[in-house]
């Protein structure tokens, strides 16, 4: 961990070498037709994708792209949303959390600048490398649910994002990993294994957000094993910088189709 000297080193050392924005895709509250908030996604100004921008960020600039990224998202989050409910979701990296206290420091000014409520604000773990330091990503979790912000676990079943961590962390949010949910319809297997995931985490008290979906088949499987948030194309694409009009699957809603901005939940 490093030493508090360092911490503000990051803070008032050199900008970052180069420019981005936040897209923003939003999670849907099916069983109400409404958005219940959106995850924002980097880009580029221009609309370059996550991974062109994530590759120029380093040992060096890890802290301070994680602090911009927070921040960048709540401005334009506080200039678009139409009310004080539509949570959102902001991916961290907590290899570059160093002091959860003082680390949250930028978000808290953020938020309270431009009215966004910290019970609005979900911070979803996005480390994809095994986390060594367990006690310490607990400190945060601490720390944020201290502040009123829920965690989410994301990409679950993929990776390193497996039981264990559940286990450890027992966030307020898993979101299951799309290609669990690829192919559901038709597989008995992965029915099963989402019926499993749905029983052990409302056991323990987190909601399940399904990402990733793209058919109404899939919807539909979803739904008759309990979930009612989800996220993915079939509903909108991320927009830039924008709100994206939401289109409610024909199945559920008679082919309605409604502006996210104005029906948000």
């Amino acid at each position: 961990m490093m030493s508090k000297a360092a911490c503000q080193g990051c803070r008032s050392g050199e900008p970052l070498p180069f420019h981005f924005t936040m897209a923003f895709h939003p999670i849907v509250d099916v069983s109400k037709r409404s958005v219940w908030g959106y995850e924002a996604l980097v880009r580029g100004t221009e609309g370059q994708g996550a991974g062109q921008i994530l590759a120029m960020v380093d040992e060096a600039n890890r802290y301070k792209f994680d602090q911009a990224c927070r921040v960048k998202a709540i401005e334009l989050a506080g200039s678009l949303y139409p009310d004080a409910e539509t949570k959102l979701s902001i991916n961290f990296m907590p290899n570059a959390v160093y002091e959860p206290a003082a680390c949250i420091r930028a978000t808290l000014e953020a938020a309270r600048r431009v009215g966004l409520a910290h019970q609005q604000i979900m911070f979803e773990f996005t480390e994809n490398e095994r986390m060594v330091d367990v006690a310490h990503v607990q400190r945060i979790i601490a720390e944020y649910r201290k502040q009123g912000f829920a965690t989410a676990l994301d990409d679950f079943g993929a990776g390193y994002a497996g039981l264990n961590l559940l286990a450890s962390f027992q966030p307020d949010f898993i979101k299951i990993d799309m290609d669990l949910i690829r192919g559901i319809a038709t597989s008995p297997a992965r029915q099963t294994i989402i019926a499993c995931v749905v029983t052990m985490a409302r056991t323990l008290g987190i909601t399940v957000i399904a990402e990733g979906i793209e058919t109404e088949a899939e919807l539909g499987t979803l739904r008759a094993a309990g979930i009612r948030l989800f996220q993915g194309y079939l509903f909108a694409r991320p927009a830039l910088a924008r709100l994206p009009d939401v289109h409610f699957a024909a199945s559920e809603t008679a082919s309605i189709s409604l502006l996210a901005g104005g029906q948000a939940a």
